[in-house]
């Protein structure tokens, strides 16, 4: 295998990680709308505004729930 072909796949796996950041981190922190950053992530996340958006929404403060 040629050393410019594995250097092109770490390339769009490592792009393909940073690109899903957004949605990554909403299904671990658990916010409530986890769906729609992941729908928002992946139809819009190509252009910059749509990935700030996705990353704001899944990084905003969550609700804490009572115990009782």
């Amino acid at each position: 295998m040629n050393v410019n072909v594995i250097v092109v796949l770490l390339g769009l796996i490592v792009a393909a990680l940073v690109y899903f950041v957004p949605a990554v981190v909403a299904f671990s922190r658990g916010v409530p709308n986890k769906g729609s950053v992941l729908v928002l992530n992946l139809f819009l996340g190509w252009t910059l505004v749509g990935w700030i958006v996705a990353l704001a929404m899944a990084a905003r403060s969550t609700q804490q729930r009572s115990p009782y």
